[in-house]
């Protein structure tokens, strides 16, 4: 079958700088690709020229004839008019669209429904723009969608319905994302867009950190820094992350060895003995607590106490409060009633989702030097310049002044004054916004061994699993609810309170597309069983691959042995990719 898009020996430059240098690769019909590498690296360019929202300045494009292709790139502009005429201007009567559950399900599970049909477009925020013409793509039937960073602003339960949806469809996507569970959920393939190259590796996130690590270890003059992080990040996957990989256990034994010697991401238990020491019993508490968002009670008479060494998630759908609670523990608003209490020896650190004010006149070190030249933060003393290179600011980047800085990048340089700060207490608003897979790694290296106590909200929640220990939900109860399952346990309960709201109404509940397909609980105890099976026969049969390679070459001048070692060793290969085959169709029903 021919690709849908052929990019051959492509290149695009922006000034002397090139972004794309003599790619060539394609797009297959029903292939779901995650784009990944560092910011400005040229991957929305490469998206871009995949459209046709720009055209290479050398090479050739091709794409099938009557290729149907729906894009929502950063660039993406609404049409005037209202959310209506942007979603659902295909159909001319409410109840063409009303009557497909697909569509109904794409304009609830965004949020169009709460945003309002009949909502001008001019008035909505950038968030809210970016979703509806996420929703406008997505109504489409078509064979190609082109996606950058579809996960911003969206909370987990979008993430989790995005994810479910595009798993649902058999449309081709390529899209962009630092939100490593989507990625590991969603895409088959990943591409990695670095000096110009575009890196291809087969699955997701977890498989691409697995062969970029290998590459690292085979290749004698990769740098160490990228190499330790990588076996960091493959110990993390190992150790119980909620990643997915599509390799079979045989195949990662080469990885095992990388992070044979890798200390868990953090002692939990000195960790927690340290902050103790620097921040006594008492750090933050809310008593009786009552607490508005506008017209949405987000507190109501709750009380609340975060102790010393606690690492907190938050979470909750966009709008229920979290951003206003965070505020309240940072002492930056009051509560209607009852009291917020803070330890005496708390020194806070807030990283809010604004852009504070930065010194505009500085140098990005200069700025972070303004802080302090030199932190430690856990076991890690770092300089300025040191702490900077962290967090995306390569030596020759620090001398950059901070008027010229992007968004992102002033994003990052208020995270690192934050830090240079060394606070004893973080509160954290959706902390990954502008990082790149990278500097994330770099980020989460940090608070892995951080001292103190943690609150973040986030909806990456690869993040929140990693660094946090415990999860809690604003479930618009009046409450912080903990959540002992985590995430998994939020997404449920979420589901099911959408479930019983369904029944109060007298409209029968719609299983979201990924679950259309679900097997029952007697059916994935049975995969589990056969994929325990073949995975114990494909390392029987590796196992015996190794032995034949051995005997060949043992018996090399025994032309009758080596016919007969030979004929084993195909029926070998032969039985191990029919059972690899096996595995990876009951592993797709595991999932």
């Amino acid at each position: 079958m021919s690709n849908l898009i052929n990019l051959e020996a492509v290149g695009k430059s922006y000034g002397v700088r090139p972004l794309l240098d003599g790619v060539s690769l394609g797009v297959a019909a029903g292939e779901r690709i995650g784009v990944v590498g560092l910011n400005g690296g040229g991957k929305t360019t490469l998206l871009e020229i995949l459209a046709g929202v720009s055209e290479p300045d050398s090479g050739r494009v091709s794409r099938t004839r009557d290729l149907r292709l729906a894009v929502v790139t950063q660039r993406t502009e609404l049409p005037a008019g209202t959310v209506r005429d942007a979603v659902l201007s295909h159909y001319t009567a409410e109840h063409e669209w009303a009557a497909d559950a697909r569509i109904r399900s794409i304009v609830d599970g965004l949020g169009i429904t709460a945003l309002g049909l009949d909502s001008p477009t001019a008035t909505l925020s950038g968030g809210e723009r970016r979703r509806v013409a996420l929703a406008a793509a997505l109504v489409g039937d078509v064979d190609l969608i082109v996606l950058d960073e579809p996960t911003n602003h969206l909370d987990v339960e979008g993430v989790r319905w995005l994810a479910d949806h595009l798993l649902a469809r058999r449309t081709a996507v390529v899209v962009v994302t630092h939100d490593r569970w989507f990625l590991d959920t969603v895409c088959e393939r990943t591409w990695e867009v670095a000096g110009g190259r575009v890196e291809q590796y087969e699955g997701g996130y977890a498989d691409w950190v697995f062969a970029r690590a290998e590459r690292a270890r085979l290749a004698a003059t990769a740098e160490d820094k990228r190499r330790n992080l990588a076996r960091k990040e493959l110990a993390w996957l190992q150790r119980g992350a909620k990643a997915r990989t599509s390799k079979p256990r045989y195949r990662i034994e080469a990885a095992e060895a990388l992070i044979a010697d890798v200390p868990e991401p953090r002692d939990s238990v000195e960790l927690t003995a340290f902050a103790r020491r620097r921040l006594g019993k008492t750090v933050l508490e809310l008593e009786d607590a009552t607490l508005c968002a506008g017209d949405r009670t987000v507190l109501d008479k709750a009380t609340w106490r975060i102790g010393p060494g606690d690492r907190i998630g938050l979470v909750g759908v966009n709008g229920s409060g979290k951003t206003t609670l965070l505020r309240l523990l940072a002492g930056e608003s009051e509560p209607l009633s009852g009291k917020r209490i803070q330890g005496k020896t708390v020194s806070l650190g807030y990283l809010s989702q604004e852009l504070d004010e930065l010194p505009g006149q500085m140098r990005v070190l200069e700025a972070v030097e303004e802080v302090a030249r030199r932190v430690v933060l856990g076991k890690q003393e770092l300089s300025a310049s040191q702490l900077a290179e962290k967090l995306g600011f390569p030596a020759a980047r620090q001398w950059t002044p901070v008027d010229d800085l992007s968004g992102g990048e002033r994003r990052r340089l208020q995270l690192t004054r934050l830090l240079m700060a060394e606070p004893n207490v973080l509160l954290l608003d959706e902390p990954t916004n502008d990082l790149d897979i990278d500097t994330l790694q770099q980020l989460e290296d940090l608070l892995d061994s951080w001292p103190g106590t943690m609150v973040v909200v986030s909806h990456d929640r690869y993040l929140v699993e990693r660094v946090c220990d415990a999860v809690y939900g604003l479930l618009g109860d009046g409450r912080v609810t903990h959540l002992p399952g985590g995430i998994d346990e939020y997404l449920a309960r979420r589901r099911d309170a959408g479930d019983n709201e369904s029944k109060r109404t007298a409209l029968p509940a719609k299983p979201a597309p990924a679950e259309s397909s679900s097997v029952s609980a007697a059916d994935h105890r049975a995969a589990m069983k056969e994929l325990g099976r073949l995975e114990r026969r494909l390392d029987a049969l590796h196992k015996r691959e190794n032995e034949l390679h051995g005997l060949l070459a043992a018996h090399a001048t025994d032309p009758g042995k080596l016919v007969e070692l030979n004929t084993e060793l195909k029926a070998v290969l032969a039985e191990k990719d029919d059972v690899e085959a096996r595995w990876l169709e009951t592993s797709e029903l595991v999932e």
